[in-house]
Parts: structure tokens; sequence; C-alpha cells
């Protein structure tokens, strides 16, 4: 009879191990240890664990083979206590561990970074002798940088005799996800220099960090030596590469890439090139390769949804996004979160702010993840919905979705654009004990919303508590004092922060030149803007010349503001026409106004912003008739002021007041109440004017 053992396969399916298990069990072939180890093999690859452990119990003659399918298995069902415990079992059972068992046993280490049983093992290895060995030095490597651990890790691979691919790459990966271009690239040198086979797992993880246009040309020569190596057709090396060049702008060598791998494409090739297009706005190029790939016979998958959705988020791409949704719904995949969450976001972030649509498809969600909350969260609070996006935030700490930094920032917003202090601190009180108050943004926003409370000690104090390294909470803490006209004690931070060598950027300045414009400031203003270039490699932006515009204005240096502006590098845009609009009605120059508004009303006809700043002048001016007009002018047009509001916060309940307001319930005691007030400030300015006349007075008879 032909040994049993030889016809079980590796990769039995669960019906041909149970099946080969029974025929062992009637055939008395069980007991020889290479069939028995098949069976178990079989069983743990169909991740019937349990069943692979009873065998292990029957088993009558087990070997280190034996010992090691147990172990891995476990490791790989996510089973790390059990896999510790039989590793102990083995030694006690005096099974020889060999680098098999080590490499398993690390691994499981590694997920559940236990670093400290991972330098137990790693003692038990010395012991053994056999830390120099390739593949359980590579294991051990692996293990100290899956725990974080670098320093160690580079000792460990120092020490090695002799090094790997797997070890090599291994080191790079850490360097790749410290995001140290530096040292990853010099691992990679060495690693050439050593003569080590260099494959797709060198080349993938270093063509991440190549995600910026400076680097187009070290993509190009690492494109060249995949092409050296043999490595063009190898799948996971042309995806990088096609993101690689995408992310350095280069969307024709992508495309070359994609269309030379035509024999070897698969599912992430398509996506890769899809997202590639989506990312430089190319979207005809898109749903273009979208059809091809189907029509190649590739089904899209999830990633392949919600890339083309990211891709609808502009408004002239709404109706598209709308068709996309269709199709969603027409395949079956309305009930995938991952989809779901890429639509709500979708209709939250287009201009038009479609919460209803968006809520249409929260709402029936089976599965709701912390993303799907906090894309309706952040949308209510984007769209100015400020107390539905609290009662939204208290509706989804009900339930046991976790709360991260995106949902504190939306709340924190929220309390902000009410100024509703008490509720902000309690969200600050729930950020403490939640352990997210250290994190960048949810500190920016607990600034943020202190400040616009106008509490700036509290919005420094939280600054403080922070860590000093994140140039977001600078940032917001300088727009602070900014927004609160310190502008001396916002250039004094700023010199702090520059003196702690934190990173400075667009953001910064546009903190600076604001300070600048509402302190006065415009030899310091006019400084930062000609150096924020030459000194920090940072272009001056459309919104810092807005700021600068503003701050000429004030100071009532038109001419300068207007000179300025002849000077941007590109065409101004309407933030800009609106402040210098601002700037003519601060220094009356009605004739310059006139042209200015002209623009605007050809840029945006619609916004009632410039009617209101020209009305405004005219009003100053007492030019009563053109004033008359431009109203006219409004209401033909069918533009409407868009009223401001008013919020007190008065015994835990928030009052929201418009101009002209006759809806609130205690209208008519504010009303009197204020027209006493206005009846005692003309008092005051009859009696001031009275004592001014008689000043005058007296001057004449003296």
């Amino acid at each position: 009879m032909r040994p049993l053992h030889s016809s079980i396969k590796p990769s039995l399916s669960l019906y041909n191990a149970a099946a080969s298990h029974c025929w062992a069990v009637k055939s008395a072939t069980f007991n020889f240890t290479q069939t028995a180890n098949k069976i178990l093999t079989g069983y743990i690859k169909c991740g019937k664990i349990s069943d692979a452990h009873n065998l292990f119990d029957e088993m009558s003659h087990r070997d280190t083979v034996s010992w090691n399918a147990m172990i891995a298995g476990y490791v790989s069902s996510g089973n790390v206590s059990v896999c510790w415990d039989l590793f102990q079992s083995m030694r006690r059972c005096k099974f020889w561990v060999d680098e098999y068992t080590f490499a398993s046993v690390l691994k499981g280490i590694a997920c559940d970074g236990e670093v400290d049983v991972g330098e137990q093992m790693h003692g038990l290895i010395v012991k053994m002798a056999c830390e120099k060995d390739v593949f359980t030095g590579s294991s051990l490597l692996g293990m100290y940088v899956k725990c974080r651990r670098v320093d160690e890790a580079y000792v460990i691979f120092e020490r090695m005799e002799e090094r790997n691919s797997v070890s090599w790459n291994t080191l790079i990966v850490s360097c790749v996800e410290e995001n140290d271009i530096a040292s990853s690239f010099q691992l990679f040198r060495g690693m050439q220099d050593e003569g080590v086979k260099i494959d797709d797992g060198t080349f993938a993880p270093l063509l991440t960090l190549l995600d910026d246009s400076r680097y187009c040309n070290l993509t190009m020569q690492m494109h060249g030596k995949i092409f050296k190596h043999g490595l063009t057709s190898n799948n996971t090396v042309c995806n990088a590469l096609i993101s690689s060049y995408s992310a350095c702008g280069s969307l024709d060598n992508g495309g070359r890439v994609f269309e030379d791998a035509a024999e070897v494409r698969d599912i992430v090739s398509w996506n890769s090139m899809l997202g590639a297009y989506l990312e430089h706005q190319e979207i005809r190029l898109a749903l273009e390769l979208f059809l091809e790939m189907q029509a190649s016979g590739f089904d899209p998958d999830i990633y392949t949804y919600t890339s083309l959705v990211s891709g609808c988020f502009e408004e002239i791409h709404g109706s598209l996004g709308k068709c996309i949704h269709g199709l969603v719904i027409k395949r079956g995949q309305e009930c995938s979160t991952a989809i779901s969450d890429s639509l709500i976001a979708m209709y939250v972030k287009s201009t038009g702010n479609s919460m209803e649509d968006a809520l249409r498809l929260f709402e029936p969600l089976e599965w709701k993840d912390t993303v799907s909350w906090n894309s309706v969260l952040t949308g209510f609070s984007q769209a100015g919905l400020s107390e539905n996006a609290l009662k939204f935030f208290v509706h989804m700490r009900s339930t046991d979705v976790a709360i991260d930094h995106y949902s504190f920032s939306a709340a924190l917003k929220s309390c902000s654009d009410l100024a509703t202090l008490q509720l902000g601190q309690q969200i600050h009180s729930l950020a403490i004990k939640v352990r997210w108050q250290q994190n960048e943004h949810v500190t920016s926003s607990i600034i943020f919303m202190y400040s616009k409370c106008g509490l700036l000690e509290d919005a420094r104090k939280s600054f403080q508590d922070a860590g000093k390294y994140s140039t977001i909470a600078w940032n917001t803490i300088l727009f602070a004092y900014a927004q609160h006209g310190e502008g001396e004690v916002a250039l004094e931070l700023f010199h702090q922060m520059m003196a702690a060598m934190v990173k400075v950027d667009h953001i910064t300045f546009v903190a600076l030149l604001t300070a600048c414009s509402h302190a006065g400031l415009v030899a310091e203003g006019r400084h930062f803007l000609n150096v924020m270039e030459s000194d920090h490699g940072i272009q001056p932006r459309m919104e810092h010349y807005a700021c600068c515009v503003d701050l000429f204005g004030r100071a009532g240096l038109l001419d300068e503001a207007k000179a300025l502006i002849e000077s941007m590098p590109f065409e101004p845009d309407t933030t800009v026409w609106l402040t210098l609009l601002a700037a003519c009605r601060n220094c009356g120059d009605l004739e310059f106004a006139d042209q200015v508004a002209s623009r605007l009303f050809e840029l945006e006809p619609e916004k009632h912003t410039t009617y209101v700043i020209l009305s405004d002048m005219y009003g100053r001016l007492r030019r009563w008739d053109v004033k008359a007009d431009l109203t006219k002018r409004m209401r033909e047009t069918g533009v409407k002021k868009v009223p401001g509001w008013s919020w007190i916060e008065v015994e835990h309940e928030m009052h929201g007041f418009m101009a002209d307001d006759v809806y609130h319930r205690s209208c008519g005691m504010i009303y009197n109440l204020l027209e006493v007030f206005m009846e005692h400030i003309r008092m005051l300015k009859s009696a001031s004017d009275s004592n001014s006349s008689m000043s005058d007075l007296g001057s004449l008879e003296g």
C-alpha cells in the first residue's frame, strides 16, 4: 500500500483535510508522524485551529515540526498567549527548538508589542548560540523593529555575520515608517555594496518616500534600477512606481509604467492609476480608465469606488458624484461602510453642504464606524449648524463608537462658533479624561475655543500644557493673539517659535500678517512678506497678499495696497478685491471703490458683501441717491444680505439674536431696556456737546 502521507498536499481544503484524517484513522497510518503533520497543517491552513489542536493532543508521536505548526497556527490566529504556552511546553518536553520556532514566537511577540518577553527570547537565543543565524537574527531584528526599538535592532543587525535581503529590508522599512529618507537610502546603498539581492520588498517601501516633485529625478533613477534588476513586471513594484510618479507630479511617466505592465496588471495596478488621475484632477481620464478596467474583466472593489467618490467633492463634479452613488446602489455596494463613508463625506464637503443627503445615507447604515459619525459631525460643524453638531456629538457619546481627535475637533469648533464656554470646558475635560488632550488637533481646537470665548489666558495655558513642537498649536495661539489685537505678543511668540526650532508654514505667516494688520504694525508686516520666501522657503499665497492689503488699508496706505496687488504673480481673487474695497472705504476713496466694485460684480455678482461695503461707504459720504440705486440693483438681481447672528449664554441656556429680531420670547423687555440705554447715551452725548459748546464760547470770550 502506498503511504497515505505522500498523497496529502499541503494546501488541503477543509473537506480534504477531514477526509484524509478519517482515512488515516481507518487505515491505521495516523501514527505516522509525517502523515499526522500533513493533516495538522491542513486544518491550520483552513483556519480550524481548534480541530488542529485536538488532533495534536491525539498524536502519540510528535516532533519539532508538529510543535512548530501549532505555534505558527496560533500566531496566525492572533492567540499569542497560547502560542507562548505551547513554546514553554515544547521546551519542557525536551523538543529541539529551531529557527522556525523562534521565527513564529518572535512574530507573535511583535504583534502584541510585548518587548519584555521579546528580550527574554533574545536571551534564550544568545544562550543557544543562535543569534548569528541569519534566519533567527532576521526574526529577532523584525521583533525589535515592530516594537519600535530601532536602536536594539541596529545592534542585532551589526552583529549578524550573514545578512540576507529580509534583514536589510526590515531595517529599511523601519526607516521608511519614520519617514527618514537619508537613512533609508543609506541602507539601500549598503545593501548594494554587500551584493545582497534586491527584491520587491526593497523597492516598494523606498518608493513610498518619494512623494514630492523634488524627488522626481530620484524616482526615475529608482526606475532605472528596477529595470536593471529585472523587476519591471513585478506587480508590487509597478504599483508603487505608479503611485510615486503620481505623487512627484509626473503623471505621464506613471501612465507609461501602467501601460508597460499590461500583462501583469492586478486590481491594485488599476486602482493606483485611477488614484493618480484623480489626485491630479483628471476626472475624464479617470472615468475612461474606470470603464476600461471593467472591460478588461476587473470588477471594481471598495478602493475603486471610494477613490472615484473622493474625486467628486468639488461642486462642479456634484452630478458625477450622484451618478457614482447610483452605480454603487446598482452594484449592491451601498451596505459597505467604507463606500458609504466616502459618499457621506462627498455630500458633506460639496459646496452645497448637502446634509440631508448625507443623513439619508447615514441613518440606514447598519454598521456605523467612527468615520461615519465623524463625517456627519464635521458636516454639521462646517455648515454652521453648530447646535445640530453638538446634539449629534452627545448622541455619538451614547453609542459604543470610539471618539477620536476628529470628533473632539468638530465639537470644540461648534462650541467656538456658538461661544458656549461651559460646554466647551466640559468637552475639554472629557478630552483630558480619555487622554486626547495632547493630540495637536485637539489642543489647537481647545486653544481656539478659549480664544473665541475671549479667554486668552486659558488659551495660553492650554497652549503651554501642550507639546511645544506642534506647528498647529503654535499657529493657533498666534491667531488667538492676532484676532484680539495683541500684535506685539504674537510677534514675541513667533520669535519663541523660531528659537524652539518649530517648523513654520504658510499658515504661520497668515497669522503673523493678521496680527500686524490688527495692531497697525505696518513695517513688521511688510518685512514678513518680504522675507517669508527668502528666509523660510515659503512662497506667498493669495491669503498672504490679502492680509497685506488689509494691513495697508487699515493704515491708510491705499496707494501701497494698489501697488502690491499690481505686483502679485497671479490674478487676485475675490477675497483680495473685497479687502481692497474695504480699504477704499477706510480711506474714503469713492472713485477707486467704484472701480473695484465693478470688478467684483463681474467675478461674483451674487455676493452680497460687495453691496454691503459699497452701501456703507455711500452712507458715510451721505450719497443717499447712489445708495438707493444700489439697494434697488440688489433687489432686482435677487441678492440678499445674509443676516448676522449673535449668541449669549445665560444660566446654561443659549440665546441667539439677529438684526431687527422680533422672535425672541423676551423681545419686548429687551427692546424696552435697549431704549433705556439709548436714551441714556443720548443724554450723555447731549451733555458732552453742551460742555464742548461752553468751552468753545469761553475760548472766544477769552
